[in-house]
């Protein structure tokens, strides 16, 4: 895979834009050094190499009451390739797993599941992880605390 070099400004951009991601262009010009127009055409380019890929609202899922955060450990009983596309496909179909990696360790998956308590996850866990394809077992850790979850990247 091709990596895009990126200057001073592009990387400016990315910085500027993932603090404040509803930023004018003029107002994200003048942050960067540069006029609107080259940093319209940057901001364009940096979209079009699918460098930015999009724009969101951040959600505070604490203050929604979706405070029960659990890892849980997956082994699969098959990780031959249909195997894992239909593990991945169902996955991304279940709203309470935020987040899910395939991990190169003693288990296939880490999922970060989010819930309103220990109640719901158990009932997630129990009716909607546990008969995902191909799951043979699972292992949970409960986070007590967030220290770090704000999801930005270190500055470029």
């Amino acid at each position: 895979m091709n990596f895009p070099e990126l200057d001073r400004f592009d990387r400016a951009i990315l910085n500027v834009l993932s603090e404040d991601g509803r930023i004018s262009i003029a107002d994200l010009a003048r942050k960067i050094g540069l006029s609107k127009t080259p940093t319209q055409t940057r901001l364009r380019r940096l979209e079009a190499e699918g460098i930015i890929t999009g724009y969101r609202a951040l959600v505070d899922p604490i203050r929604l009451g979706l405070d029960h955060v659990a890892f849980v450990e997956v082994k699969l009983d098959d990780t031959r390739e249909a195997a894992l596309v239909k593990f991945n496909a169902a996955v991304v179909k279940l709203p309470e797993i935020e987040q899910a990696f395939m991990m190169a360790s003693h288990f296939d998956y880490l999922l970060k599941v989010r819930t309103r308590s220990m109640t719901d996850y158990r009932a997630v866990l129990g009716e909607k992880i546990s008969s995902l394809p191909h799951v043979a077992s699972t292992s949970t850790y409960v986070a007590m605390e967030a220290v770090k979850e704000d999801g930005a990247l270190a500055p470029l």
